[in-house]
């Protein structure tokens, strides 16, 4: 293994485990009651390892070159709440009774963790790019 492709290893890690960190703290407290700690804890884990991947590896190289970060940055934010909120909602809300209330609080989670998240690498990204 070279020593780029393991600092590329290890950034990815920890850019992954920054954003567990984020989105499981976020989930853990908005979630609706409906669904226990070891739910919280796990979606927060699951949700973003099923989304990063996509979103920093398979996107960018799928999106055409003339896209702008930007652009990029854009549908990528689009594309990881979206299937995050499918995910958890077949996983977690579709085998449970109806609750029209708790279901749009636990959507509306979802998003916020994926902002949260989102709003923390654009400031680490601005800062370290100056």
């Amino acid at each position: 293994m070279s020593g780029l492709t393991l600092v590329i290893i290890v950034f990815w890690t920890v850019c992954w485990v920054a954003t567990v960190a984020i989105e499981t703290t976020v989930l853990a407290l908005l979630l609706s009651p409906r669904h226990g700690w070891r739910v919280r804890l796990f979606a927060g884990m699951w949700l973003s390892a099923c989304t990063l991947p996509v979103v920093w590896l398979a996107l960018p190289d799928a999106l055409p070159m003339t896209f702008s970060r930007a652009a990029v940055v854009a549908v990528a934010e689009v594309f990881a709440p979206l299937t995050e909120c499918g995910i958890f909602w077949w996983a977690f809300i579709r085998p449970r009774p109806p609750d029209r209330r708790a279901t749009i609080r636990d959507l509306v989670a979802i998003v916020a963790a994926n902002l949260a998240s989102f709003a923390t690498g654009e400031a680490v990204w601005l800062l370290l790019s100056w």
